[in-house]
């Protein structure tokens, strides 16, 4: 019996969502929040607070805004180590994700997990992990138990440009498209994977059409401008809840800092961070429009990041003041007892 081979949609579904005022204001919020988080992280970093590693969003924060926006609640996230931005995008308290930065008994892993393994069932926030593309098959899983629970559940699996060339990756795009499940990969193509740019390391730098092999449709989405990420993703998600099978989204983004805090990042000239800053930082210009559209004055905006600032200050506060994990917890939530 002959397979019929599977073609990739050839055009994106598109939606005609409606972004208000309210909105703008919104993504605002959720992005200075993500922005002024990673700052105060890299300043405990360098004051020696946070141990390990320590990846910061800071530039990539209208892809993961834009993305969340679409999404529902009984929904799931999954990511790799860049994830404090995730995390408070699914509302996750900024004060237990800085405890857990910290290494402190008030983090949402109690201390034991770090940067990179905070969870948090109630968000539907599956990790942060460490192994790259390791959270691919695992986001795989979630959304097969999405359609295995007929929940009506997507999965919003990320993913870098570093990880599109694991093998593991792969397995599951395959897995996903034969059994059409309800899972969104979202490549968060910053453009360098570690120190090495997309054109040395992708023989097809379109990274959208890394699923075609599959039948899996993909685009690619300007992710510097979260109302263009909003409008993309809608679509795609409305596709994807329909029982359509997975999806992919290329986000064409940048960081502004290194892969980690110990990356002086000199694969890159200054001049191109630079001008990426000056003319495409995805905050700046959405406080443009918030000025143009929404009717907001400068110092409107300015009382915005004042109180984004005290919630940040809080958080740290809070991290500072938790007391270290009991020795004991070495031994504790090692096995789940079904």
């Amino acid at each position: 019996m002959a397979t019929q081979r599977r073609k990739p949609k050839s055009s994106a579904p598109q939606s005609d969502v409606s972004i208000t005022p309210d909105d703008l204001k919104a993504y605002y919020r959720d992005m200075l929040l993500i922005r002024r988080f990673e700052e105060k992280a890299g300043q405990l970093y360098g004051m020696g607070l946070i141990g390990g590693f320590c990846h910061l969003y800071i530039g990539q924060e209208a892809v993961v805004v834009g993305v969340q926006a679409c999404a529902n609640p009984g929904d799931t996230i999954i990511t790799s180590y860049r994830d404090h931005g995730h995390m408070l995008a699914t509302q996750m308290d900024p004060k237990g994700v800085m405890a857990e930065l910290t290494g402190r008994r008030g983090g949402y892993s109690k201390g034991k997990g770090g940067s990179m393994h905070m969870f948090s069932r109630e968000k539907g926030f599956f990790g942060g992990h460490g192994i790259v593309g390791a959270q691919v098959p695992l986001g795989t899983g979630l959304a097969f138990a999405h359609k295995y629970n007929e929940d009506n559940g997507v999965t919003y699996c990320y993913l870098g440009d570093g990880a599109v060339n694991q093998g593991q990756v792969y397995e599951s795009f395959n897995m996903a498209a034969l059994w059409k499940l309800p899972v969104i990969y979202v490549i968060e193509n910053n453009k360098y994977g570690m120190g090495t740019s997309v054109a040395r390391h992708s023989a097809n730098p379109d990274l959208h059409e890394r699923g075609h092999a599959y039948g899996i449709p993909g685009k690619a989405v300007d992710g510097m401008d979260v109302v263009n990420v909003r409008k993309e993703t809608q679509g795609v998600v409305d596709w994807v809840r329909e029982g359509n099978g997975p999806y992919i989204l290329e986000m064409e983004t940048y960081r502004y800092r290194g892969h980690s805090m110990s990356d002086p990042a000199k694969y890159r000239t200054k001049e191109e961070v630079s001008k990426m800053r000056s003319e495409r930082d995805p905050i700046d210009n959405l406080r443009k429009r918030l000025m143009d559209e929404a009717g907001m004055s400068e110092d409107d905006l300015k009382q915005i990041d004042k109180e984004i600032k005290g919630i940040v200050a809080e958080a740290a506060e809070f991290a500072q003041n938790s007391p270290e994990p009991d020795p004991a917890e070495l031994y504790t939530e090692v096995l789940v007892d079904l």
